[in-house]
């Protein structure tokens, strides 16, 4: 079957890959290059066994500072926009214990079919992308936040996550890194099998053996519309003409749910603005860090990809604001020389935004959708963990792809 791929971030193009493999003839359509989105300058870090949802019930707690803080890593300005304030009141429907403890499971069977899907995708293209597999850790600064931590895990250890608790002293062992920021840690969770990689290096390696594969990729195109027969999606109308296919999937991140809409489809998904810098490392042993680390209390991540450290964070519900205030850019830097203050000079920050696709209750939107016709599947909505879920998403979208629309 031809299938149209409307979007080339990392969730389209796993997704590309998936159905290419299946025998699929596949085209990709996107307005800018491979990547260019979200996936561009995310967080680098493969969280495959820690996948805690942002709705949470702790949020009742944070929602002054998250309204009213200008420096709160959680940040919420409400807008005259309905969609906004549809998303905020489910989200925040969404912050008690069951749900939370339901998406988390939802969250790490979806990560454990991606691990093996990216592992796959590694065998069969063999990407140059900075990838490493040396674990995560995730800081805690107070007692208080690690025993919040402590029932995580083990709640996820429920789930079959290998992962433990460990003391400052065994932070440091781990990572030496973290030395001159041992006084400043309650402790950490850490989770040996937890990978990194560059995910626009990643994007860009798909494209190529993709394309060389017979993929078909039409960039510089937005999608406006879409002609319809019989209830069907006949093809999608773009600025470089119609594109037919015989079925088509939505990978459009946060711009999926205006033209989810125009096809009668409701889909919860609100752009989630994060940040990060991207600096090179001191070369010295001990200076920048190897493990992934993240600081829960600065809601920062650091991923070593090559010879270069990513910092990234923050998550903003400001709507499709692209703007990069230089005060969150300088909160990352700040971020980087209190937690590695040897890691880096910080010369070159090269800062980037994004806006990563959120649903109220952190699980991602797969497959075909009550209203929405028979032949567009939907494969969106992924917050955060875009690179982490997307070849598990693909999966997903390729055995819907299969099943009979009564099925979904």
């Amino acid at each position: 079957m031809h299938v149209c791929v409307l979007g080339a971030g990392i969730v389209g193009l796993a997704t590309a890959w998936q159905l290419e493999r299946q025998g699929h003839q596949v085209t990709v359509i996107d307005r800018a290059a491979p990547g260019a989105g979200a996936s561009g300058g995310n967080g680098a870090q493969l969280s495959y066994s820690y996948v805690q949802p942002l709705a949470d019930p702790s949020i009742w707690k944070q929602l002054p500072k998250l309204l009213f803080s200008p420096t709160s890593p959680l940040k919420l300005r409400p807008q005259l926009d309905p969609l906004q304030w549809r998303w905020g009141l489910a989200f925040l429907g969404a912050c008690n214990a069951e749900t939370s403890r339901d998406t988390t499971a939802q969250l790490l069977a979806l990560a454990a079919a991606s691990r093996t899907g990216f592992e796959a995708m590694q065998a069969d293209i063999a990407p140059d992308c900075d990838f490493s597999a040396t674990g995560k850790l995730v800081l805690y600064a107070s007692e208080a936040s690690l025993a919040g931590a402590r029932a995580q895990v083990e709640l996820q250890r429920r789930m079959g996550s290998e992962q433990r608790v460990v003391t400052p002293d065994e932070c440091v062992a781990i990572e030496p890194a973290l030395a001159d920021y041992r006084g400043q840690m309650a402790g950490a969770v850490h989770t040996p099998s937890e990978c990194a990689a560059d995910c626009f290096k990643v994007c860009a390696e798909l494209m190529r053996a993709l394309s060389a594969r017979g993929v078909r990729f039409v960039l510089g195109a937005d999608v406006h519309g879409f002609a319809r027969s019989a209830g069907r999606v006949a093809a999608v109308q773009t600025r470089q003409g119609d594109i037919e296919a015989g079925a088509f999937v939505m990978a459009l991140g946060s711009a999926s749910h205006t033209l989810g809409r125009a096809l009668g489809a409701y889909l919860p998904v609100y752009p989630l603005k994060g940040y990060s810098i991207t600096v090179d490392v001191d070369p010295a042993p001990g200076a920048a860090p190897r493990v992934n680390v993240t600081d829960s209390a600065r809601k920062v991540v650091f991923a070593r990809i090559g010879s270069r450290l990513r910092v990234a964070g923050m998550a903003e519900l400001v709507g499709h604001d692209a703007s990069i205030p230089a005060t969150r850019i300088e909160t990352l830097a700040d971020a980087t020389r209190a937690v590695f203050p040897r890691a880096s000079r910080l010369a070159e920050l090269h800062p980037w935004t994004g806006m990563r696709p959120a649903t109220p209750k952190g699980l991602p939107i797969i497959g075909r959708l009550p209203h929405a016709p028979s032949n567009m599947l939907f494969n969106t909505g992924h917050g955060a963990l875009g690179f982490t879920l997307a070849f598990g998403s693909a999966q997903r979208i390729a055995q819907a792809l299969d099943a009979p629309p009564s099925h979904f």
